[in-house]
């Protein structure tokens, strides 16, 4: 999938973000600081976030390189799309659902206490060491960009796929931190409840990548050769 969809993904899915990660990003220790100061401590925080995206990414690029090899690539993108297609539909809750899983609630449980007692300190090793954190926690938005590395085709590919969606959540989250309290609570609600339309778009976009995948070029390649008129 194209890098510009991964980073719109990242872009528009980041109004989600603010509902989620917003009172992260304002509870940073960074208060007092003139705004320039402030804005290159929340760029260090969500670099943080970014290069545990790129990572994740890279783990699951593995996985899809081995559905690409072995041509299954357009099945996994049009399952996968029906997924979150029926996520979508039916406002399931995937964030509570994984949590129900023991190793999930474990990590969710460690991240959330490495987070408060870095809340407590300062340092801007200490923001970008949050932002990592923070990209571990739940968070139905970064699972789409997981299934999107998925149908990369190696593990080059899904880090990047997934390094272009953090950082299409910069903009936004950057500029919910510096504006503070101007985006009251309900409306971050508001902008949360709008993930299901955003999960029905995308899922469409897997489905018909799906159905219109193209086959590998050495696969193309021994399919025509398999056709090929044999001398007897």
């Amino acid at each position: 999938m194209a890098l510009w969809t991964a980073f719109t993904m990242g872009l528009i899915g980041s109004l989600h973000c603010i509902g989620m990660c917003g009172p992260i990003a304002l509870a940073l220790p960074y208060q007092g600081s003139r705004r320039v100061y402030a804005a290159g401590n929340l760029l260090l925080y969500n670099l943080g976030r970014v290069l545990t995206y790129a990572l994740l990414g890279l783990v699951i690029g593995i996985f899809g390189r081995g559905f690409f090899l072995a041509g299954f690539q357009s099945y996994l993108s049009a399952g996968l799309g029906f997924a979150l297609l029926l996520v979508a539909v039916f406002s399931i809750n995937v964030e509570s659902r994984l949590l129900r899983l023991p190793w999930m609630s474990r990590l969710n449980e460690w991240v959330k206490l490495q987070l408060g007692r870095l809340l407590r300190q300062r340092g801007a090793g200490k923001l970008f060491l949050i932002g990592m954190l923070n990209g571990l926690l739940p968070c139905g938005l970064v699972y789409m960009a997981i299934v999107g590395a998925l149908t990369t085709a190696n593990m080059f590919q899904g880090g990047l796929f997934m390094a272009f969606f953090g950082l299409g959540t910069i903009p936004l989250m950057l500029g919910t931190a510096l504006a503070g309290q101007l985006i009251s609570l309900e409306w971050r609600a508001r902008l949360r409840r709008l993930l299901p339309a955003f999960l029905a778009v995308f899922a469409i976009m897997f489905i018909l990548r799906g159905l219109n995948f193209d086959l590998p070029i050495e696969l193309r390649f021994w399919q025509d050769m398999q056709n090929t008129p044999m001398c007897r």
